[in-house]
């Protein structure tokens, strides 16, 4: 029996959309007359308040899809990978767990064979891993010199490069499509 080719798929701004349901609340709340807020640049009165909004009770269980991310989704399954959710949750909040677990039921039942949760997404075996933050990609291919990463683009990833990583923008599926089917039948 052929083992699978497994692609591992991000959870949080890859096929949730948390970069966008975060900024609609921390507009909602803000002031008339504050700046537009900004994302992961260590704004201490910003990150109080995004800890705040995502420890609301069924903030992750409600976060809306994320286009790129289910367009390569589409992608690996077309291939035939078998397809896993590889999370990373807040370590103090427990809640986000079992609403990342719930998140997945409602909107992959018919794609995923199951879901890691994980705090170091580099121990996890995948031939691909599909993951919109740097800090994680460069974790998870120090232990896989031959993966393949297809990164969905976001303004946090913006300046980040590596042979083995695709930035997938909605504009190149042509060569998403083509580095994974690479990858699928080397694997």
């Amino acid at each position: 029996m052929k083992r699978p080719k497994i692609a591992l798929f991000d959870l949080d701004g890859t096929l949730a959309d948390y970069d966008g349901q975060l900024l609609q609340d921390l507009r909602r709340i803000a002031s008339p007359h504050e700046p537009e807020p900004v994302l992961y640049q260590d704004i201490p009165y910003l990150e109080a308040r995004r800890h705040v909004i995502t420890s609301q009770c069924g903030w992750f269980r409600n976060l809306p899809k994320f286009k790129l991310g289910w367009d390569v989704l589409e992608v690996a399954r077309e291939i035939g990978y078998s397809i896993s959710v590889l999370t990373k949750a807040p370590s103090r909040k427990h809640a986000a767990w079992s609403e990342k677990v719930e998140w997945c039921a409602t909107h992959l039942d018919d794609y995923i064979d199951g879901v890691t949760i994980a705090h170091d997404k580099g121990m996890v075996y995948g031939a691909l891993l599909v993951d919109d933050w740097p800090e994680y990609v460069e974790s998870w291919l120090k232990h896989r010199p031959r993966g393949l990463v297809i990164m969905p683009a976001n303004a946090h990833n913006a300046d980040f490069s590596h042979p083995s990583v695709v930035r997938y923008d909605g504009t190149n599926q042509d060569e998403v499509r083509r580095r994974m089917q690479e990858r699928f039948n080397a694997a």
